[in-house]
């Protein structure tokens, strides 16, 4: 049996892609305000505040929103043959660390901010130069529970966990995230 109808198939197909093309639209619309949101949040925040989302960009896993002296800025990281790293200018990229997970990458980076020297103000540099990356004071989408701010507080102090006087379970739990961040 066959059916004719009065819609050519060019026609059918012209509908189908503007279906694709409408459902395209929507999703690169939700992720536009997706990045709105994460701007916001860190629209009055100071430099150094950051957050670490997945990335709107399909080649990209993650990216970190950061304040900086010329206001919020995203930067992606990168995965590369098991490894992770900001992504660059090609001259930079060859010579950026790499590290075993975004926390490493975070974590490095947090302590390169902390422990670097820090740009002037923003007032002070020339019209065209480079704004400095700073990672100080990360954002949560939800408040940490206690018991993960006391682990980090004492991973900051100590890497000697084991030699704590702390009950096993208690040693297993810190042990279980290592990171200063």
């Amino acid at each position: 049996m066959t059916c004719q109808s009065s819609e050519s198939a060019d026609t059918i197909e012209g509908e189908r892609r503007s279906d694709s093309n409408a459902t395209t639209d929507e999703s690169r619309i939700a992720l536009a305000m997706k990045d709105l949101r994460n701007t916001e949040i860190l629209q009055d925040a100071a430099e150094g505040t950051f957050l670490v989302r997945d990335s709107s960009q399909r080649d990209y896993l993650f990216t970190i929103s950061a304040m900086t002296s010329a206001g919020p800025t995203n930067l992606r990281i990168e995965y590369k043959h098991g490894k992770f790293k900001l992504d660059s200018v090609v001259l930079v990229k060859p010579k950026l660390k790499q590290f075993d997970s975004v926390v490493h990458l975070v974590e490095h980076y947090v302590q390169l901010s902390r422990t670097g020297l820090k740009s002037p103000p923003s007032s002070q540099l020339p019209a065209n130069s480079t704004v400095q990356l700073l990672l100080t004071k990360p954002v949560y989408t939800t408040t940490p529970p206690l018991q993960h701010l006391c682990r980090v507080a004492i991973n900051r102090t100590t890497r000697r966990v084991q030699d704590l006087p702390l009950p096993n379970r208690l040693k297993d739990y810190l042990t279980d995230y290592v990171y200063n961040v």
